[in-house]
């Protein structure tokens, strides 16, 4: 049976976003179709879900729009400054696992996918941490989440 901590369905707030490559397009769907097959998502003081998310950035925050059932379910902030540098760390080796996927070059691939899962993990930590008291969240569903927030860092 289905935890009711659970997302039920993701958004992205789509003034956030921008046109993606197909690149990043395809770690977007892949992440949210995984969140959404197994998650574990439980705000503080809920009686259960399935929750709809709505993630985005505003005024360099990042921003949490739970609902339930339609209504409100509550808003979460979180300074985006905390995930500078392993957001910027992270798109610099997905440019370089990018080119190494499209040139061919399997060694290379293998190599810099492992510097990325790393870099992956550190910010499924940070967001942990940082929701820590507020959303309690299995490390799977963190590093999908993580996913979606460097999606929303590529801004107009």
């Amino acid at each position: 049976m289905k935890s009711p901590y659970c997302i039920g369905s993701i958004a992205l707030d789509e003034k956030s976003l921008i046109k993606r490559s197909a690149d990043i397009e395809r770690e977007r769907e892949i992440a949210i179709h995984d969140l959404l097959a197994e998650n574990f998502f439980q705000p503080k003081d809920s009686a259960g879900g399935p929750y709809h998310l709505v993630l985005g950035i505003a005024e360099n925050q990042l921003v949490f729009d739970i609902k339930l059932e339609g209504a409100d379910h509550g808003h979460i902030v979180l300074s985006l400054t905390p995930f500078r540098r392993v957001v910027k760390d992270y798109f610099l080796v997905c440019e370089s696992y990018f080119a190494a996927v499209h040139e061919g070059r399997g060694a290379h691939v293998e190599a810099i996918d492992m510097g990325r899962r790393g870099l992956h993990n550190d910010g499924a930590k940070l967001l942990c941490q940082r929701l820590k008291g507020k959303i309690d969240m299995d490390f799977d569903t963190a590093r999908r989440l993580f996913t979606l927030i460097c999606v929303l860092h590529l801004k107009r």
